[in-house]
């Protein structure tokens, strides 16, 4: 959900990658939700953070405790950030428009805050 807002909000002025801790798959809930508010995420695919490794961020947002806890080291001057989200995974439709809901509004205020202005929303 977070790279999909993240893509969408951004409107180009971001690059963003997201990964999990212990990724098994787009859960197909994640997909529909967004649906919902007609973000795609159909094309994007569960990354294990590890992938990752070697590159350098700007940003690095963790969504859950366990992803903070258990993230991996990314060199360079990242700034970390931590939203603890409930993550919705194996909960009913409710808890990840929650899930989905919080990201967004977030994400906006990150944007709006990095980027200056309207953030691109």
């Amino acid at each position: 959900m977070a790279e999909g807002w993240a893509r969408r909000l951004g409107a180009g002025k971001v690059e963003a990658y997201s990964a999990g801790v212990s990724p098994i798959r787009v859960v197909p809930a994640t997909g529909e939700v967004m649906a919902e508010v007609g973000v795609d995420i159909s094309s994007q695919r569960s990354k294990a953070a590890d992938v990752f490794v070697g590159e350098e961020f700007d940003y690095i947002i963790t969504l859950c405790d366990n992803a903070r806890d258990n993230c991996p080291y990314f060199p360079g001057e990242a700034k970390r950030l931590h939203w603890p989200i409930e993550d919705p995974y194996g909960l009913d439709l409710d808890a990840y428009r929650r899930a989905r809901d919080d990201i967004r509004r977030r994400l906006e205020e990150f944007l709006a805050a990095v980027l200056g202005g309207d953030g691109g929303v």
